[in-house]
């Protein structure tokens, strides 16, 4: 088999992608000559090309074959995301041309199964899950690499290789995707499944496509490893001979109770290996941020890491970007941005909300994220959403898609039975902010929305 580090450069279609970013980061800190074309320049790649990697935004064949003249063809390894359309040039210039092509998910997949893999799924959470397994094995001393799909704030990327420690295992933390089935390229040691709720149904069709694929990911568990589940999904994964179940209130093998949000922050009461842990403390609110600790304590344990070095992780684990994240916090007025683009993420985020901000007023702006999703929840979204104070749609996120007739942010707003909601365009919403009443405004989706954030900030606090 080959090594997917033998070669000298590695050229990237959609560097931009959070999965993608973090590969990029992974070959420059292996010492190779890293290129990426991404449609538009955010700011992952304003980081990247901080870290000298070369990123491009144009569709470019003559400028390609500049870049990659002097390197033999057998040298070049390109990467590229099922976001990339299959008529881009440059993915049909180098699918002619036959060079060495893989996924996103190939590459991935030849990385971390070459260590202790640990492997987070599940339609919601598993970010968040990820990015805390990954500070209490950092916190613990141990040798990790990790793979995250969000930002995490205590180490301000989503990508860490820390392996100081010789003569010691390597751990591979990293998230899942199911999109694609990207996730059946992983074979860990252990597994996580947080949820299986539909999504990614133009890719699956139904509900029980999706499950199936979960089974099969499942099924890629080494010998003698282990599957850490949602105590709501446990009934899916009947034939794992090793599974830990988890859950809120209900009779998980390991299970929190006695939830309490104290200044922004999560207490509960830890029962596990027939023992009761009072008040342990979580550095982010949320019951479902809860179940999310549930599962990474569960790792930890699987790995014999000690109860104290758990505990004070969690206390001092500051989330993800992106996820409830605050960008102003003042006694009148708060601005929180949340990556939630599906109907359960939406209806946590608002629970957590009202839990923390229980009189004030919840101002709800809403970019949907994808035609096909927008379509096959438009009654989810609807309901979900019906519950802030005041709901703002702007217009839908394409993604990778094209427009699908009749399904619009009009349409959603139709279906939502509210008083107080309205469509806005992007270039709008800033002074209608500043124009009108707000307290607690939360920006939700997966598309471009966190751009406004700045603009946003400007219009509110001046």
């Amino acid at each position: 088999m080959s090594n997917i580090l033998q070669y000298k450069l590695y050229y990237f279609l959609g560097i931009g992608g959070i999965g993608m970013s973090a590969l990029a980061r992974y070959f420059k800190l292996n010492n190779k000559q890293v290129v990426g074309y991404d449609k538009t320049k955010t700011e992952l790649t304003k980081y990247l090309e901080e870290e000298k990697i070369e990123c491009y935004y144009e569709e470019n064949i003559e400028k390609l074959e500049n870049r990659i003249k002097k390197i033999s063809k057998d040298d070049i390894l390109v990467i590229y995301t099922p976001a990339i359309p299959k008529d881009h040039k440059e993915l049909q210039y180098f699918q002619t041309h036959q060079f060495q092509i893989k996924k996103r998910s190939e590459a991935l997949g030849e990385i971390v199964n070459k260590y202790h893999c640990i492997a987070i799924a599940g339609t919601h959470g598993k970010t968040t899950t990820t990015a805390l397994i990954t500070h209490i094995f950092h916190q613990s001393h141990k040798n990790i690499l990790s793979f995250t799909g969000g930002i995490m704030t205590n180490y301000n990327t989503n990508f860490l290789f820390h392996t100081p420690f010789q003569n010691q295992p390597i751990y591979s933390i990293v998230e899942a995707d199911e999109y694609d089935q990207s996730f059946l390229e992983i074979f860990p040691e252990v597994a996580i499944i947080t949820s299986i709720d539909p999504d990614h149904l133009d890719i699956y069709q139904t509900h029980q496509n999706l499950i199936n694929t979960y089974q099969q990911f499942a099924n890629n568990i080494k010998e003698n490893g282990s599957l850490v589940v949602n105590k709501s999904v446990d009934k899916f994964f009947r034939n794992i001979k090793n599974m830990l179940t988890y859950a809120v209130n209900l009779n998980g093998q390991i299970s929190a109770s006695c939830l309490k949000s104290i200044h922004h922050k999560m207490t509960f009461d830890l029962f596990i290996d027939n023992q009761t842990f009072h008040e342990v403390e979580l550095g982010i609110p949320g019951q479902h941020n809860v179940m999310n600790a549930l599962a990474a304590i569960a790792v930890a344990r699987h790995y014999n890491i000690p109860f104290e070095n758990i505990f004070s992780s969690l206390k001092t684990f500051q989330g993800v970007k992106r996820r409830f994240e605050y960008h102003i916090k003042k006694s009148n007025l708060v601005l929180i941005d949340d990556y939630a683009h599906h109907p359960e993420e939406i209806k946590n985020l608002l629970q957590t909300t009202r839990m923390l901000y229980p009189y004030q007023k919840i101002t709800t702006i809403f970019q949907p994220h994808l035609y096909t999703r927008t379509r096959d929840f438009l009654n989810d979204f609807a309901l979900s959403l019906s519950s802030a104070d005041e709901i703002i749609l702007l217009d839908i996120y394409p993604a990778r898609e094209t427009p699908i007739e009749g399904i619009n942010s009009m349409a959603l707003l139709n279906k939502i039975e509210h008083q107080n909601k309205k469509l806005l365009s992007k270039k709008e919403l800033p002074n209608y902010l500043k124009k009108t009443h707000h307290e607690v405004i939360l920006t939700i989706g997966a598309g471009d929305i966190e751009l406004l954030i700045p603009e946003i900030k400007n219009q509110l606090l001046n």
